[in-house]
């Protein structure tokens, strides 16, 4: 049912962007470096994956804009030899963006996501080992804090850090948290 009604609440919001004036509409593709954070992660390293998706940049004064996002991310972590947690969600960042200097920007904002594959896979095949699922909770929230470089020729780039607020396991106690680099164009 949330998710349900955090589909429906962004999908409001990015048509009604759509159809306000000087909307900048856009994709980015990009590398995740994917961790999970708790007192039960100490033996997790971090696992490198993919972002891409669509956004909508939606200026509200000339420094300050608001920039909502639909994403499909490979997240998770693994244990060296052993495992990983392979981890993918569709994600909704609304970032509010400001414009510091010429092109450079600040970006802040809420990230829900919603988990669309769980498992744990053995990172050796051959040890006769099968995929699982983690248990992974379905729903996830995250702050997100960036950088980004605008281009006059609409390419951008942008860093961010999504820093996970609600657990996504019990048992271990986990958070996720995701260093993402993208590079995107506006039309």
């Amino acid at each position: 049912m949330i998710k349900k009604l955090w589909i429906a609440c962004f999908a409001i919001v990015f048509a009604s962007t759509i159809n306000a004036q000087d909307v900048k509409i856009g994709f980015k593709l990009g590398m995740n470096v994917a961790s999970v954070n708790g007192n039960d992660a100490n033996n997790l390293d971090s696992r490198t994956g993919f972002v891409f998706g669509a956004t909508a940049e939606v200026p509200l004064s000339e420094k300050f804009s608001i920039q909502p996002e639909l994403l499909y991310s490979a997240q998770g972590a693994q244990q060296r030899d052993n495992f990983k947690y392979d981890l993918n969600y569709v994600l909704l960042p609304i970032m509010a963006k400001y414009y510091i200097a010429n092109g450079f920007t600040v970006e802040a904002g809420p990230q829900f996501a919603f988990l669309v594959k769980d498992q744990l896979v053995p990172i050796d095949q051959n040890n006769g080992g099968s995929k699982e699922n983690t248990n992974s909770e379905n729903f996830d929230l995250a702050a997100n804090l960036g950088l980004g470089y605008q281009f006059q020729s609409g390419i951008f780039f942008q860093t961010r850090y999504n820093l996970g607020l609600i657990a996504i396991t019990e048992n271990p106690d986990i958070k996720n948290g995701v260093f993402q680099m993208t590079l995107g164009y506006q039309f």
